[in-house]
């Protein structure tokens, strides 16, 4: 497809989500931007949250790392269903009950002034990461297949990538995002579909033909019983329930979402309604993947070397010539490269689609939480003023998130699925031990402590993650210990204490 189609393609996009956001601003205050004036129909929110959820992370980085890991996602898939019932049912109605804007208020209520404070910067340090390393994809993405045809350097496909995301979230913020994400959920999984499709053709398969050659490939294999291996199947199912509950429950993007729900019971038909979607959705992906491998290998595209570690080889389509590539860049050179114009046009929107479903809900969550847990919005009466604030706020962040793509660029080339989950480990521990603690016991803290205790934690995640325990390495479980610490640390600084009337509010027997 030539770069000069894509970028129309790509305009005409933007365009309808920029229509969308001037639809959504009339008449919207800072109630609109932060909470979407709680009247959103939980339908609408849990058919967009598959977007946000999934990103351009997986439409890229799944599929493609079936190539090395086999099925063994969907081990984390499987632990996903029983965080997000936990989510449902333990912490949707509190955060319901106390009305909060900020999820993290609740840990104001609970301990304090500094328990808050670091819970809320920990989110912030963690959804700024994840979010950038998301839509580092979708630059990419479009650097390779768009602005290297004119020589535009990395740094603007960057800018203009955030620049985007801004136009269309600075207005009505969680308003706007419900609507988009809806759209972009479409554009989603339309393009996962019509990917399948394609290759089913190439490879003269009919859909019985496809779920047979899916079935039947040593790829599918989902089950690792290696206890030694990161991927074994305790860790990855225990590691996506805890992933589920700190990356959705303790993230306020997602929350702020489900949180503009009419009511508790409309989230919770959200929430599960969105778990079940999510569930087939990653079947499709991964199944995917499988179609990706077995086409590359009978079309001699790709050449797959596991005797000395994972290596994969791909047949470069302008000259021939083999060469070494990541599994995050398989997807896009063969859908550009081998697949014809269709499936560049699939795979260009579904990634942008996903990505950005993803990365505009997290600057809108990001903007909330800074503004109500950082700089106390509620405490101002001047609206004029918090409006400068809050635009202000949403500018500063989308420019942080360029840092941080720019940085991870020149620094690293590791699979992206696996860089996220393992960020969220050591930044979501901390999130999970404060609010187990919170829920689960009745003892107060002496507050000040808190940020040592949450950081020597994530510091001791990290040191055990990179060295193993004799022959045990970590794998996605590493968030489940890091909050197991930062829980004990909390249980060391703690004192038992009669049950207040404010604490019998929030804390759970």
């Amino acid at each position: 497809m030539a770069p000069s189609l894509t970028l129309f393609i790509l305009v005409g996009y933007f365009a309808m989500l920029i229509a969308i956001s001037l639809l959504t601003s009339k008449r919207s205050d800072q109630d609109t931007f932060f909470t979407g004036n709680r009247d959103n129909p939980w339908w609408l929110i849990a058919f967009g949250m598959i977007g946000s959820t999934i990103s351009g992370v997986t439409f890229i980085s799944v599929p493609g790392n079936v190539g090395s890991a086999n099925f063994s996602y969907f081990q984390v898939v499987l632990g996903y269903l029983l965080g997000y019932l936990a989510i449902a049912t333990i912490l949707m109605p509190m955060y319901y009950r106390l009305q909060l804007i900020s999820i993290y208020q609740y840990l104001e209520q609970r301990f304090g002034f500094w328990s808050y404070k670091t819970g809320a910067v920990f989110f912030l340090l963690s959804r700024l990461v994840g979010a950038s390393l998301r839509l580092y994809l979708a630059a990419m993405v479009l650097q390779i297949f768009i602005f290297d045809e004119w020589k535009v350097p990395f740094a603007v496909t960057v800018l203009l990538s955030v620049a985007l995301i801004y136009l269309y979230t600075f207005r009505a913020g969680i308003k706007t995002i419900v609507w988009t994400d809806t759209l972009q959920t479409v554009f989603l999984l339309s393009g996962v579909i019509v990917s399948i499709y394609l290759i089913s053709q190439r490879m003269n398969l009919g859909l019985g033909e496809v779920l047979q050659e899916v079935r039947s490939s040593e790829l599918s294999s989902v089950f690792v019983w290696d206890w030694a291996k990161p991927s074994y199947f305790w860790k990855h199912f225990v590691g996506g329930a805890f992933i589920a509950i700190t990356m959705t429950g303790l993230d306020q993007e997602m929350m702020q979402k489900n949180l503009s729900c009419r009511s508790l019971r409309d989230a919770q038909k959200n929430m599960f309604a969105f778990t079940i979607t999510l569930f087939f959705a990653n079947l499709l992906f991964l199944g995917l993947g499988v179609l990706l491998y077995r086409y590359g290998e009978q079309s001699g595209i790709i050449e797959v070397a596991r005797s000395n570690g994972f290596q994969l080889l791909f047949k470069n389509a302008e000259t021939g010539v083999m060469e070494a590539i990541r599994t995050d860049q398989y997807f896009p050179k063969l859908a550009f490269g081998y697949l014809g114009p269709a499936a560049a046009l699939a795979f260009i929107l579904g990634v942008i689609a996903a990505t950005y479903a993803s990365a505009d809900a997290a600057l809108t969550g990001l903007t909330t939480s800074f503004c109500v847990d950082i700089l106390g919005f509620q405490q101002r009466s001047d609206e004029t003023r918090k409006r400068q604030i809050r635009m202000g706020v949403h500018l500063a962040l989308s420019l942080a998130m360029i840092v941080v793509i720019l940085a991870f660029h020149a620094l690293n080339n590791a699979a992206v699925i696996n860089q996220v989950l393992d960020i969220a480990g050591y930044t979501y521990g901390p999130l999970l031990g404060l609010y187990a603690f919170g829920l689960f016991t009745r003892r107060s803290i002496r507050d000040a402590w808190t940020p040592l205790v949450c950081v020597s934690a994530a510091v001791i995640s990290y040191a055990l993650k990179r060295q193993g325990i004799g022959a045990y390495q970590f794998g996605f479980e590493i968030v489940l210990l890091n909050g197991i610490l930062t829980a004990a640390g909390l249980w060391a600084i703690s004192r038992k204490e009669e049950k207040t009337e404010n604490q019998g509010s929030t804390a759970v027997a």
